[in-house]
This record gives C-alpha cells, sequence and structure tokens, in this order.
C-alpha cells in the first residue's frame, strides 16, 4: 500500500513539474513570438493564433515525453506487429493532444475577446496567458501520458468535437448555418470553417486510435485466440475513422458527392463495427447488448424524423447521431474496461497476418 502511495506521489509530482515547465516554456516562447505593440486577444493580428500554435507545441511535447518516462519499456516483449500498432497511437495521440490545445486555445481566446471586447494584451500579458494555456495543456497530456485508458481516449473525442464545433460556430461566416446542416460550418475560407473540417479529420484519427485501444483491451481479455476477430474490429474502427475525416477533407462546396459518401459511411461503418464488437466481445453483457440495440434503434427514429417527418433539419439529425455515438462508445469502452486486466499482454504471434482468421460462427450465438 505504501510502495502504490509512493509511486502515485512521485508520478503526481512529475506531473506538477511538467505543467511549471510547459509555463515556463509557453510564457518564454509567447515573449519571442508576441515582442511588439500590444495584441487584441482574437481575430486578426491577434494574440490567439500564436499562443495556440505555442500551447499545441508544448502539448504534444509533455504528452511524448510522459510517454517515453512512464511506458518506455511496454513494447519491449512484444511481437514487431503488435509493438508498431502501439507506436503508431502514440503518435496519432500526440498530434490529437497538440489539436486538443490548438483549437482549445483559440475558443479560450474567442470567448474572452466577447467579454473583454476592445481590450489589447501588451507582450507580457499575451506571454502569460500563453503560458497559462500550455501549463493546463502540458499537465493534462502528461498526466494521459501515465496510464491512458480507452474510457479517457473517448471523453477527449467528445470534449475535442465540442471545443471545434464551438469554435466554428462562434466564427461562423453564416450566422444561420444551423438549419442546413453542421456541414455549413465548414463552407468558406473563414478561421471557422478550416476549424471545423480539421476538427472533423483528427476526430477521425481518434475514432481510429479509439479502435486500437479497444482492441488492445479485447487482446487483454481474449489473448491470442480472438486475434482475428480483434484485428476485424480494429480495422472497422480504423475504416469507420477514415471516413469520419473525409467529410472533412472532402468539402461540401467542393466536392458534395464525395462529402455525403464519407458522412452516411461513416455512419453505416460504425452500425457495422457495433455489430462485430457484439460478437468479439467476451458475454456480452446483457446492459450492453441492449444498449447497442436501442442506440441501433434511436438512429433509426432520428433517421425517420429528419426524413420524411421533417421535424428538424440535417444539423438537428447530425447532432442527435453525435448524442448517440457518444452514449454507446461511452459504454461500450467502460464495459470492454470492467471485463479486460490492466495489466499489458504481449501476443506470442510473430505475425498478425497469420493470426487472422473469420469471425467464428458459434461467437454470433454467443452474442444473441
Amino acid at each position: 500500500m505504501k510502495a502504490d502511495t509512493s509511486v502515485e506521489v512521485r508520478r503526481e509530482s512529475r506531473a506538477i513539474g511538467a505543467a511549471w515547465a510547459s509555463f515556463a516554456a509557453g510564457a518564454l516562447f509567447g515573449l519571442i513570438a508576441l515582442a511588439g505593440d500590444p495584441r487584441p486577444i482574437a481575430g486578426d493580428g491577434s494574440i490567439a493564433l500564436p499562443a495556440a500554435g505555442i500551447a499545441a507545441i508544448v502539448t504534444g511535447g509533455a504528452f511524448a515525453l510522459s510517454t517515453l518516462l512512464h511506458r518506455r519499456g511496454e513494447t519491449a516483449p512484444m511481437p514487431a506487429w503488435q509493438t508498431a500498432v502501439s507506436r503508431i497511437s502514440a503518435v496519432a495521440l500526440t498530434i490529437a493532444f497538440a489539436a486538443v490545445a490548438y483549437l482549445g486555445t483559440l475558443t479560450g481566446g474567442e470567448v474572452l475577446a466577447r467579454g473583454l471586447q476592445g481590450l489589447e494584451a501588451p507582450v507580457l500579458g499575451g506571454a502569460l496567458l500563453t503560458g497559462i494555456a500550455s501549463a493546463a495543456g502540458g499537465w493534462l497530456a502528461f498526466q494521459a501520458g501515465v496510464e491512458l485508458a480507452t474510457r479517457d481516449l473517448a471523453t477527449l473525442l467528445f470534449a475535442y468535437l465540442t471545443i471545434g464545433t464551438v469554435f466554428a460556430m462562434l466564427t461562423a461566416d453564416d450566422p444561420r448555418w444551423w438549419e442546413r446542416h453542421f456541414s455549413a460550418l465548414g463552407a468558406g475560407d473563414g478561421a471557422g470553417a478550416w476549424a471545423f473540417n480539421g476538427t472533423v479529420v483528427i476526430a477521425g484519427l481518434l475514432v481510429a486510435t479509439i479502435g486500437a485501444y479497444i482492441g488492445r483491451d479485447l487482446h487483454r481479455a481474449l489473448g491470442d485466440r480472438a486475434l482475428g476477430g480483434i484485428a476485424w474490429t480494429v480495422g472497422l474502427f480504423g475504416l469507420t475513422g477514415a471516413a469520419l475525416a473525409g467529410v472533412g477533407i472532402f468539402r461540401l462546396e467542393s466536392a458534395p458527392v464525395l462529402h455525403d459518401l464519407a458522412a452516411f459511411g461513416a455512419l453505416g461503418l460504425l452500425c457495422v463495427t457495433a455489430v462485430v464488437v457484439m460478437l468479439v466481445m467476451p458475454g456480452p453483457p446483457r446492459a450492453m447488448l441492449l444498449t447497442t440495440i436501442g442506440a441501433g434503434a434511436a438512429i433509426v427514429v432520428a433517421l425517420l424524423l429528419w426524413r420524411p417527418l421533417g421535424v428538424y433539419s440535417a444539423a438537428g439529425l447530425e447532432a442527435v447521431a453525435v448524442g448517440i455515438a457518444f452514449v454507446w462508445l461511452t459504454t461500450l469502452v467502460r464495459t470492454i474496461a470492467a471485463l479486460s486486466p490492466d495489466r499489458s499482454r504481449p501476443s506470442d504471434v510473430p505475425s498478425l497476418l497469420g493470426a487472422t482468421r473469420r469471425i467464428r460462427p458459434d461467437r454470433v450465438g454467443a452474442a444473441t
């Protein structure tokens, strides 16, 4: 018990140290980047853009450093394919944490600018704000690098989607975008457009990474005997993430067909992924099965309320679908976490391709 307590204290001390180091780095780079005349908090020529870039770099660096310090030897006993999955996931998460810090700082700047209209911050004030944003991002990212659970990733995904969407709404060229659909936020060349499209692309990356972590947890629970089904699960999450990223890459005004294919493809792939996960995961528990059935039924009802009933616009459908996905994904990762041990489980299979197989029919019977 005392040993566990001392480890926790040491980890917390490191996180606090990382926060102060992040503050110092952010403030120092802020002094350099913001040198000159006072600047507004947000908008053209403001402190928000340089501060966001600095906070993103510091936050990404904090996560990478924490991962190296606390999980350096985790992949040593793993085969090459398992090590590669772990390292690719770490790189993807470094990008994601940097993106969260970037958009979080921009969104905070927009909120402050609306509350403090006309304020122009001198270089020292801008540097302090940059240091605060860097410290917050660095502390959270360093903590995540110590031991990141799959359920934390689900929370990160939807927090990031919320932050990015709020920033896009605050800076939207068309204030009546909600009468059409969320994709209208990505139209045009303004800050809100690129922020929304970038948010969707990084969200796709996070969905694929969550799939890799779900695969890790399933492997911890089921072992190498289930690698075939786990590979299907991870692959489908990856395809869902790629389709979601396509929504941001193919803008509605320039490639409407590809944009719509990506949007509906992401929804369809998520439904297929839900079915496959139910077949692969141990059990599955009745509550998880009922949640999946309920989420599927809710999606169908939401589609009918959009067309043909016309109760709300496409923006309303998209908001409802994201909410349903959040409930289902949160329930899924928490259920799998409860079924999986916390310890890392190296695979005895040298090649993933050799272990991949079709999901057995008896698994279908077990799920029903």
